[in-house]
């Protein structure tokens, strides 16, 4: 009986002690911090996963939600790396060279969250073939390894002139940077055939400018591409800015804003009056032929020297031995400026393609596109020609304006005689 007892008693300290640790294990468990669970941003890419006939100007489009692109790799069929550079705001990364016709390439991106996850998506595209619709010829005005003056805009010539409706999309594949920064902003001219981009203010001296226009493969309006993808990269030299008044019949020579010359002019006699605004000096030759046979008012040919272009009309500064007597005193030519041999021997060896020249007091005012017309208006007037958006930082402010002549604070020649 009393083994019986003893097993009796013992059994309730055995199932005491399990029962203890039990619930020593059940209070360490409720106290055990949850699993944090780290979100990770969505991710969306263009262009889209499997799709083909894509243009060659096709861009890297990501569209992220609860994070940021932290890597952009795209690579083509054969396995190469073509490198890309992101837009400044950061909505697309663009291929620094244009896709080829017909080949597939895969675009890998990976975006982080704000608190770590990540996501990384890929798209693989093909590209379409090689575009029988019509092209638009581009002309960038902006070679490569030169020194330009300071009043240089960047400058594109299409032809036919982009569409009102195209602008945009032909504006988005235009890229300029420039080192030390001093940003811009496009500009087109009302008919389409020319867009400028400068600065509101001169560029600084010691400027380099590098410009892409990657238009190759762009599909412009419904009917029609663009032909090249065209890039230069060139420095701005010295400040030298002509001042010609009709008034006095006197060009005044200004580098880095101070006089070194004055110099007597014969402007365009009434019937064929030279423009009153701001030009550009767009090409200087040493000697070439002025051919104006079949236009109004000309029908003559005459070999010059030391002649810069200001005009696509055909109004340039050239050496005129022939009316010597009459610079300083009356007008007489066909709408050049008409210099002495000596003053445009030594003006050829002052100027650089983009310094400013600016004319007033004559009978007709320049007109929009004649030239490089980029400062012929106000910085309010022109950031009105962009078919984008201007940067807020950019936009114009009362009281800030371009003073000309301050310090920043493809057919042969014709013309007018």
């Amino acid at each position: 009986m009393a083994l019986v007892a003893v097993t009796v008693a013992a059994t309730p300290l055995v199932l005491g002690g399990c029962t203890a640790e039990r619930r020593s294990a059940e209070r360490k468990s409720a106290v055990r911090p949850a699993e944090r669970v780290v979100p990770s941003p969505e991710l969306t890419l263009a262009p889209a996963d499997l799709s083909r006939d894509v243009p060659l100007s096709a861009e890297v489009v990501p569209l992220v939600t609860g994070g940021k692109i932290t890597t952009v790799r795209l690579v083509d069929d054969k396995g190469a790396l073509v490198r890309t550079a992101p837009r400044e705001d950061g909505t697309a990364w663009v291929p620094t060279v244009p896709l080829q016709p017909q080949r597939t390439y895969t675009a890998e991106v990976t975006a982080t969250g704000d608190s770590g996850g990540t996501t990384t998506r890929t798209t693989t595209f093909t590209t379409m073939a090689t575009s029988t619709k019509p092209r638009v010829t581009s002309t960038l005005y902006f070679a490569d390894k030169q020194t330009y003056g300071t009043a240089m805009p960047v400058t594109i010539g299409f032809d036919p002139p982009i569409a009102r409706a195209a602008r945009a999309e032909v504006q988005r594949r235009l890229f300029v940077t420039t080192n030390p920064p001093q940003p811009g902003a496009w500009s087109w001219v009302d008919d389409g055939s020319q867009v400028y981009y400068r600065a509101p203010d001169f560029w600084r001296p010691g400027t380099t400018i590098s410009v892409r226009a990657g238009l190759e493969g762009l599909p412009i309006g419904k009917n029609q591409v663009g032909d090249a993808d065209r890039t230069a990269t060139s420095r701005i030299g010295r400040q030298v800015a002509l001042e010609v008044n009709n008034a006095t019949k006197q060009m005044r020579v200004l580098r880095d804003g101070k006089l070194i010359r004055k110099i007597p002019v014969s402007l365009g006699k009434p019937s064929t009056p030279t423009s009153s605004g701001k030009m550009v000096i767009m090409e200087k030759h040493q000697y070439t032929t002025f051919d104006t046979r079949g236009e109004p008012n000309g029908g003559y040919v005459v070999n010059v020297r030391d002649a810069q272009r200001l005009t696509w009309g055909g109004e340039f500064i050239h050496a005129a031995p022939w009316s010597v007597s009459d610079q300083g005193h009356r007008n007489v030519s066909h709408g050049c400026t008409n210099v002495s041999p000596a003053n445009a021997r030594w003006l050829m060896g002052i100027t650089q393609i983009g310094d400013l020249v600016t004319f007033t007091g004559t009978e007709v005012r320049l007109q929009s596109g004649n030239g490089w017309t980029a400062w012929n208006t106000s910085w309010a007037q022109f950031v009105k020609g962009s078919a984008l958006p201007v940067p807020q930082d950019l936009r114009p402010t009362p009281h800030k304006r371009a003073v000309a002549g301050a310090s920043p604070t493809p057919t042969p020649p014709t013309a007018a005689g």
